[in-house]
């Protein structure tokens, strides 16, 4: 491990988790998530970035040069966010690294957001982007981080229990599998977390749920029936407060006999990817995802 992961651990121990435990409201939480992101995230020299509506649903497609093909396949990707903050400008440059090392366009979707627009929202909104894409040659791979890893996955869920073409195949970064937190490791990681506040999840989970049920399949995909699934990736830390939904939804895929390569690592932040700019470890584990990607889509 390098010691610049040693280095973001601890100054987001210190500054990031302490701002998601204190955030009073979602506007704060939305506008510091959006400051940072211009500092710290940056796509890729020459990367492009363009707005599109998919059944009126938008989204922001970003390409590396030479990525964006108007034929082809192409990665529908969800931000994370707990379903309250995050969007397509805080992810993009990340996605635009995804699409330097694939060669393929990315297209993040704009999902509504609790709490004006909690449960079933945000499944509705990747149901309709889905279905503006689905007929794409080469096919579509569904990715997402923390919430969108988790909305990803139920996404998946959901094209399977309607009969729609199935996905080339799906990725998760630390995804948000299970709303009713029944992993030990909200409790084990609750200190170690250099990240995830504890203290707030059933708070995020009850804005955007707005009384629906947490371990409806669309909210919490751990229950979702995946029978017939294409190939899933996922990575979570080994410290991460959601270090069991990833384990656990691995554990619940292979049961039904889904393809799936998981990757618990040592020691790193929630969703370290988003750290490409300066994390190494964040590069390879994009560059291993890439490789899994031109696997799935020939």
């Amino acid at each position: 491990m390098s010691l610049l992961r040693r280095g973001l651990n601890t100054y987001l121990k210190w500054t990031e988790k302490t701002h998601l435990a204190r955030a009073d409201d979602v506007d704060t939480l939305r506008h510091g998530f959006e400051r940072r992101a211009r500092f710290f995230f940056h796509g890729p020299f020459g990367a492009r970035y363009h707005w599109e509506m998919l059944d009126g649903v938008p989204a922001q497609w970003a390409c590396a040069r030479g990525g964006c093909h108007q034929a082809g396949p192409l990665i529908l990707y969800f931000h994370g966010g707990g379903y309250v903050f995050g969007s397509t400008n805080t992810h993009r440059a990340m996605l635009a690294r995804l699409s330097d090392f694939t060669g393929l366009p990315v297209c993040l979707v704009d999902y509504r957001l609790a709490p004006e627009h909690p449960f079933p929202a945000a499944i509705q909104d990747a149901l309709a982007a889905y279905g503006a894409v689905l007929d794409r040659s080469g096919g579509v791979i569904f990715g997402g981080d923390s919430a969108g890893g988790g909305l990803a996955l139920a996404l998946l869920g959901e094209v399977l229990r309607l009969g729609l073409p199935t996905p080339r195949g799906v990725f998760g970064f630390s995804p948000l599998t299970d709303l009713t937190f029944s992993g030990a490791s909200v409790v084990e990681n609750e200190a170690r977390d250099v990240m995830l506040p504890a203290s707030r999840i059933a708070e995020i989970a009850e804005i955007y749920l707005n009384g629906g049920a947490a371990d409806e399949p669309r909210a919490s995909p751990l229950r979702a029936d995946f029978t017939g699934a294409p190939p899933v990736w996922l990575v979570v830390g080994d410290t991460e407060i959601l270090r069991d939904d990833t384990v656990r939804m691995a554990t619940h895929l292979r049961a039904q006999s889904v393809d799936v390569s998981t990757k618990i690592a040592d020691d790193l932040p929630h969703v370290w990817p988003i750290f490409h700019n300066i994390l190494p470890e964040a590069r390879v584990t994009l560059q291993d995802l890439a490789a899994w990607i031109r696997q799935q889509v020939g």
